[in-house]
């Protein structure tokens, strides 16, 4: 990772790259249409504008003709795609050509429809049938380019590639580049309902609009399919994993089978969150356990019924036994009894069954923290082969930082689907510019020391650790049907960012930060420097002014809107506030050490006793691990109180840098997109001010301690920050 510190003389060789980079593009930009023209964000990082003259003469000198096939839905597509970007980014098409006639050509293709790639038969092994490779080589004496996979999908996704390398401004000579995804399914969790709503949802409405389908097919779903792909995410889970069984009735079925025929030429599969009380609600049978017979040939004649209106449907995903939602334990089964059920109705058909590991039972649990391993460990080893268990980050629910779930690496015989939020329930929705891909590096890089030093997250979920077979990673969607599809420009960042590093877990964040931004405003480093930096800092400002030092679940009730620290009472003592940060006039903060929940024992060894000890747990992390009295001396030389005020002064001032930053980029982004980032970092502030002042007002209450010096007090008593009340909220269904 790259880092703005160092000694004088690199910093100013930096300055000095930077300027000299600028000039070049100033002296391309002179010569080239205007930069700064009006964007609504709906091409998101796929806007294909032209580039600056002297660049596009160099790559069109590159891309002169197109040797592409079209005999089939997904060649169809890679090529109008490869024409459609070529074109807008070079001012001007390539001819398209049968046979490479001319330097400069740009082949695609399979060994099956492509003599030229035939010859790459060898060089191909190995990659599977979605990894590509993008290569200069000379063909009938002329210089080209080609770009071969062993099957139509991995042309289309080298195709997006080769489109990348332009709109990101790399070098096109000497190429030779092999990617492969290192995941299996790379699939999008939509929590949409089938009234248009969507649970967590901060974009608008559904975009699935399944009145009109299936004979309306808006060209929206399309663009959709396109930007998936573009990012190699090959699957979407179309409905609310707190599902409604008609989504499994004829009348349902057949508008799946249009957006499934949609999505079908980008290689993308389509699931569905399956309500395991379907038997009884559309079934007319008087029971859903699991090992019932009827039951089990329910499913297998309604599987087989999803499979004659969508041949390549791609499974079920299933939330049972969590927050209310009906189970197998409803009837004393097990989770592996549940999931092995619909694993046996999918299996002839290829198809998978993503059973999530989101669970806590009716009871109050001595530490929430501690359910899922509890519960699914003991089932390792006794799922059916097509089933990944589908595993949140953390423990909890994702919050703006927790340490990884101790399931990754408890379960060597269960493949473990990696569960991320793209949307951001917890992280300010789509007004808070929060930059996620330092959140999943955080977890994939994080060292779960099962089988020693190394054994990381991205390695269980990749399968390399535990040799799975079965391999996949989620993302809980952020689209709906706002123009620029996720609400705000920047969020479009956290579904690229999660597309990117479900194809390879181990990429880096700040890389893909950098790679969006020069696609979604343009490669010129005045813009991206900055855009990245504000990008590269914005989690850890969120986690400052939300949840610092390890603090969690501290939001509002129910919409999880703003600061509710003082929360409690209600249904259950683990969805309240209090639960979570037992501050007293004493201390602060949950006890998962062998002293307390022990929840720290749920991680391998060395893990537990680095969590174990306050003195060396993570700071980021302390709170979530221990309770503290508020005099506990930080390694600042600070008090944990008067570090717990520091840091929430810290996410405020960052956000502040954050607009000022934006600010000086007026001009150099248009001016649609860059009024309304103004308008939400505006937003973002008054929003980090709140949280900041109705926190440490919450705190003082409990505590009765001073503020710190140089630190300004809440401007209001803590009763008003109380007395807010937001009943419209968005995403709460």
């Amino acid at each position: 990772m790259t880092t703005t510190e160092g000694p004088p003389r690199a910093a100013g060789w930096r300055w000095s790259a930077a300027l000299a980079a600028a000039l070049l593009w100033l002296a391309g930009v002179v010569l080239a249409a205007p930069v700064a023209h009006a964007e609504d964000g709906y091409a998101l990082w796929l806007r294909y504008r032209p580039l600056p003259q002297a660049q596009a003469e160099e790559y069109r000198a590159a891309a002169t003709e197109l040797v592409a096939p079209a005999a089939t839905p997904t060649q169809r597509v890679t090529r109008a795609e490869l024409l459609r970007g070529l074109e807008g980014l070079l001012g001007a098409a390539p001819v398209s050509s049968a046979a490479v006639s001319r330097d400069g050509a740009l082949v695609v293709g399979t060994p099956a429809s492509s003599k030229v790639v035939a010859g790459l038969r060898r060089e191909l092994a190995g990659l599977g049938r979605e990894g590509y490779l993008i290569r200069s080589l000379r063909v009938d004496g002329r210089q080209a380019t080609v770009i071969a996979a062993n099957e139509d999908v991995g042309v289309l996704y080298g195709a997006f590639h080769y489109l990348r390398l332009l709109q990101t401004g790399r070098p096109l000579r000497g190429l030779d580049l092999r990617e492969a995804p290192r995941v299996q399914l790379r699939v999008l969790n939509h929590w949409d309902n089938l009234d248009g709503t969507v649970e967590r949802g901060y974009a608008g409405a559904s975009i699935w609009d399944w009145h009109k389908l299936p004979d309306w097919r808006d060209p929206r779903y399309t663009d959709y399919a396109r930007a998936n792909a573009s990012i190699g995410i090959n699957g979407t889970v179309l409905n609310n994993v707190n599902s409604n069984a008609l989504v499994l009735t004829p009348m349902y079925l057949e508008k799946v089978a249009a957006l499934a025929e949609v999505f079908r030429p980008y290689g993308i599969r389509v699931y569905l969150s399956a309500r395991f009380s379907a038997p009884r609600e559309i079934g007319g049978l008087p029971t859903a356990d699991p090992l019932d017979p009827a039951v089990r040939r329910w499913w297998k004649e309604k599987v087989d019924e999803i499979y004659r209106h969508v041949p390549d449907f791609g499974g079920f995903l299933v939330k049972a036994n969590s927050e209310g939602q009906p189970g197998p334990q409803d009837y004393g089964r097990s989770h592996a009894d549940g999931a092995n059920m619909l694993a046996e109705a999918l299996a002839p058909h290829g198809g998978v069954v993503m059973w999530r590991a989101f669970v806590y039972s009716d009871e109050e649990p001595e530490d929430r923290a501690k359910q899922a391993y509890n519960e699914f460990v003991p089932l390792d080893g006794r799922f059916a082969g097509n089933v990944l268990v589908q595993v949140k980050n953390g423990a909890i629910d994702f919050q703006p930082r927790e340490p990884f779930h101790p399931l990754f690496g408890a379960m060597p015989r269960t493949p473990l689907m990696m569960e991320f939020q793209i949307t951001k329930e917890y992280l300010g929705f789509a007004t808070h510019l929060v930059y996620l891909g330092p959140l999943f590096e955080e977890t994939l890089r994080a060292d779960t020391h099962v089988r020693g030093e190394g054994s990381t997250v991205a390695k269980v979920v990749d399968g390399s650790l535990h040799g799975y077979r079965l391999t996949g990673m989620a993302g809980v969607a952020n689209i709906g049907a706002d123009r620029n599809w996720s609400g705000s420009h920047f969020d479009q960042a956290n579904w690229y960012a999660f597309g990117r590093l479900a194809w390879d877990p181990e990429a880096s964040a700040r890389d893909i930060a950098e790679e969006w931004a020069r696609m979604t405003f343009a490669p010129d480093p005045r813009v991206t420097g900055p855009v990245v930096e504000m990008m590269m800092a914005s989690r850890e400002a969120v986690v400052d002014y939300m949840t610092p030092l390890g603090l969690h679940h501290l939001m509002g009730r129910g919409h999880h809107y703003g600061p509710g620290p003082w929360v409690e009472g209600g249904p259950r003592a683990d969805w309240t506030s209090v639960y979570f940060h037992r501050a007293t006039r004493q201390g602060i903060g949950f006890d998962r050490s062998t002293r307390g929940s022990d929840a720290v024992s749920q991680y391998a060894p060395p893990v537990a006793r680095l969590f174990d000890d306050p003195a060396t747990t993570p700071e980021t992390l302390l709170l979530w691990f221990h309770h503290l009295p508020w005099d506990y001396r930080m390694a600042s030389g600070r008090t944990l109180w008067e570090e717990l005020v520091a840091r929430y002064d810290r996410g405020v001032a960052q956000v502040r840098r954050m607009r000022a930053t934006w600010a000086r980029l007026e001009g150099l982004v248009d001016a649609e997109r860059h009024a309304q980032v103004a308008a939400f970092l505006a937003i973002q502030e008054k929003e980090a001010q709140w949280w900041r002042d109705a926190s440490i007002a919450y705190w003082q209450s409990i505590n009765g301690l001073p503020l710190p010096p140089g630190h300004a007090p809440p401007p209001r008593p803590l009763e008003y920050y109380k007395s807010l009340e937001f009943p419209h909220a968005p995403g709460h269904h």
